[in-house]
């Protein structure tokens, strides 16, 4: 996977969660290693800031984000876990899949462009972020 767009929006992750998924990263390199890097770009790329600078509209790790599709223009509500909470039914995606580590680190009215493993095209957009319950 790969981005389309050479200008990416600026992100950030809390330290808290830049950890975390750190660890995420490496652990899975070998049995998702393309979504695996895709996550470590995201990380290395992210501005670091305390929990405490959090802003509103930041998509954190337990953040209900809604976002459109800007291929599709679906619009989507999911909440963003960590890999062993995911279910897809209850609308909780793991940021080890390519939307969830396309997600980390975005504010609300910024977009994203990637390139899939199949050489198709993704665009997301967010929408709006409830923080974490």
């Amino acid at each position: 996977m790969s981005y389309l767009n050479p200008e990416l929006p600026p992100i950030a992750i809390t330290r808290g969660d830049i950890e975390k998924l750190t660890r995420i990263a490496d652990s899975s390199a070998g049995a998702f290693a393309q979504t695996a890097e895709f996550l470590g770009r995201e990380i290395d790329r992210a501005q670091v800031i305390e929990e405490f600078e959090s802003r509103p509209g930041l998509v954190k790790m337990g953040s209900r984000v809604t976002f459109r599709d800007e291929v599709t223009s679906q619009i989507r509500i999911v909440t963003l876990v960590y890999p062993g909470e995911a279910d897809v039914s209850l609308g909780k995606i793991s940021v080890l899949t390519p939307v969830g580590a396309a997600l980390i680190g975005l504010s609300v009215s910024q977009s994203i462009e990637w390139e899939t493993q199949s050489g198709g095209r993704r665009s997301l957009t967010v929408l709006a972020v409830n923080a974490a319950a």
